[in-house]
């Protein structure tokens, strides 16, 4: 069996959002006990990212990182149509993941204890993001 959903996600401008609870809501409402879940994000500025959840600190030192290895503004990119924060998104979003694949397991996503699923938006305004989840189960 296949089920898919879709997700739209809101958020302020440039970090990490927890979207594991909406996973989660999407493998409950698709009745599966076992399977895989797969999740896609349609954009190329933004990302997918299975981090630490216990500690804020660790997704604060990822874009502290990522502010150093892909600067905005840097006048080595010539694409920069929509600001100085677009062709450093592109990168970012190419460096990182636009799709997971998680095993679910007991009727949940089969996360370790201290992992959570975040949506890492690289853009510095506000968007709406679009992900489509697949569930696939016996």
């Amino acid at each position: 069996m296949i089920t898919q959903s879709r997700i739209k996600s809101s958020n302020p401008g440039r970090g990490t959002y927890d979207i594991t609870r909406d996973l989660n809501a999407c493998v409950s409402a698709a009745g599966v006990n076992s399977g895989l879940a797969h999740v896609f994000i349609h954009h190329t500025s933004a990302s997918l990212i299975i981090c630490e959840n216990a500690d804020p600190a660790v997704r604060s030192d990822l874009e502290a990182y990522m502010t150093r290895t892909v600067p905005d503004g840097d006048p080595l990119y010539r694409h920069s149509q929509e600001g100085p924060d677009d062709m450093p998104a592109h990168v970012r979003s190419v460096l990182t993941q636009t799709s997971l694949t998680v095993p679910i397991f007991d009727g949940r996503l089969a996360l370790g204890t201290w992992q959570g699923i975040y949506l890492w938006e690289h853009r510095l305004e506000p968007h709406t993001r679009t992900l489509t989840v697949t569930i696939q189960s016996e």
